[in-house]
């Protein structure tokens, strides 16, 4: 009977990094990747979950956050990963996998929405559409919430759409390298890791990103303006392997499905306290925080429903459908 256990227990464990530990027949140890540092509002929101989920269970769901990526998982194969059960579960930018799965770069479509209430709206929308899309890659989405709305942190001011042209900006997605070659720039890619250092040397001279990550990233030190473009509010998730969510009891899954409606609404109400917060810091730290001229707002609304009216020419039904039920 024993060598039995032994060889179940071998079965379900998936990697050194990644497994299914068994203290007893009722509990279970998964470890979380978040891929962003343990001060992120994000990295934070996942902690609060564990915390949740332990307290709710007893200790029989007992799960650790590793946050910085710190179990080498960060970008597109984080989808891949959690699908082979590499890893149990982990945070993951939406944007960043759209690639593989159409659905997930909803979020990071440029204006379409010009608010945290409009934000939560399409979210609500797109949800079953997500979940569904997470069924195909193997694992249930737990919850989500948004970065702060994405600006442009810049050298100069910009008054005028020309202004922008030229500009070498560090995107995070497809759709933001659209949007920002519409507008004459030049997009580039680089793991959040890189950017200080490129700005500092002149790789780039701009970012396209929140208010929080510009607070985060000190980039007072480097840059002296932040526009306020409202560009998106780009969903971040958490997700769980099937296979570890249906080892689990009928109610492991409830108490963790609980402790992930309460920490998804503290999440979005942390989001939008943290880019208020972040706007302060950066204009005490010397940062000048601006609105859009009427030009700039103009043109870049024009290039936003271009590239949305492209999509939708080509887009997935389910995509379709979370973008009507919006009204785009």
């Amino acid at each position: 009977m024993r060598k039995r256990l032994a060889l179940l227990v071998a079965l379900v464990c998936f990697s050194a990094l990644a497994c299914v530990s068994w203290a007893n027949a009722q509990t279970m140890r998964m470890d979380l990747n978040a891929i962003y540092p343990a001060s992120n509002f994000h990295s934070q929101g996942a902690v609060n979950f564990a915390e949740k989920v332990r307290e709710s269970t007893g200790g029989s769901v007992d799960i650790t956050v590793h946050p910085g990526g710190s179990l080498g998982f960060k970008g597109p194969e984080l989808l891949k990963a959690i699908m082979d059960g590499t890893l149990p579960m982990s945070d993951i930018l939406m944007g960043v996998v759209s690639g593989s799965e159409e659905i997930f770069g909803l979020s990071t479509y440029p204006m379409i929405v010009g608010s945290y209430a409009e934000a939560k709206v399409f979210y609500d929308a797109a949800k079953p559409h997500y979940e569904s899309a997470c069924a195909k890659w193997n694992q249930k989405l737990l919850y989500a919430a948004p970065w702060p709305p994405s600006g442009l942190f810049t050298k100069k001011p910009l008054m005028a759409l020309a202004d922008m042209s030229g500009l070498k900006t560090r995107t995070y997605d497809r759709n933001g390298a659209l949007f920002l070659e519409k507008a004459g720039g030049n997009p580039m890619s680089l793991p959040w890791g890189e950017v200080y250092s490129a700005l500092s040397t002149g790789l780039i001279d701009s970012v396209l990103t929140s208010a929080v990550s510009g607070k985060d990233g000190a980039f007072w030190e480097v840059l002296d303006h932040f526009t306020k473009i409202n560009f998106a509010y780009p969903l971040n998730m958490v997700t769980i392997n099937l296979d570890y969510w249906n080892a689990l009891s009928p109610d492991q899954r409830q108490a963790m499905l609980a402790a992930a409606a309460e920490v998804e609404a503290e999440q979005w109400a942390a989001s939008e306290t943290g880019n208020e917060d972040s706007l302060q810091i950066l204009a005490a730290n010397g940062i000048t925080i601006a609105e859009m001229t009427p030009e700039i707002e103009n043109a870049l609304r024009d290039f936003a429903m271009e590239i949305l009216e492209e999509f939708k020419a080509q887009a997935g039904e389910e995509s379709k459908a979370a973008l009507l039920a919006i009204g785009k």
